[in-house]
């Protein structure tokens, strides 16, 4: 696929997350995609390796069960022919929990195969993601 192609594949998944669609999400995953949150802990329910389209769901779940995004802009996307792309997010959320709200810089690398996710990757704040959601 040309990086183009990729490009167009992360921006649907970013649109159906603004939609909650996760089926849609799914269809754009490989059924062995790798996905996960770089984390240093799992305090957040989304942290931890999703295998699959079995497991991917919680990823999406936990966010949801977890508070509401205020905020989920991307700034910035980077493709290349190697069916990578990069993209840089401001995001914002509030926690049911505790009532508290974060802001932060998301990091999300994609490696695509044959037009469709099959590893992702994103770092974000996890200290901030802790304070915020911990009772």
């Amino acid at each position: 696929m040309t990086a183009q192609e990729n490009d167009e594949t992360v921006r649907a998944i970013y649109e159906a997350f603004g939609r909650g669609d996760v089926d849609a999400i799914l269809e754009e995953c490989t059924d062995d995609v790798d996905w996960s949150t770089d984390a240093a802990n799992e305090v957040a329910p989304w942290h931890g390796v999703k295998h699959g389209h079995a497991e991917l769901p919680s990823f999406f779940e936990g966010i949801a069960q977890s508070g509401s995004v205020d905020e989920f802009t991307p700034l910035s996307f980077a493709a290349n022919d190697n069916d990578e792309v990069m993209v840089f997010i401001r995001f914002a959320f509030t926690s049911n929990a505790t009532g508290k709200s974060a802001s932060m810089h998301l990091h999300h690398y994609w490696r695509l195969r044959d037009g469709k996710v099959a590893y992702y990757r994103g770092s974000e704040h996890t200290a901030l993601v802790a304070e915020t959601i911990a009772p």
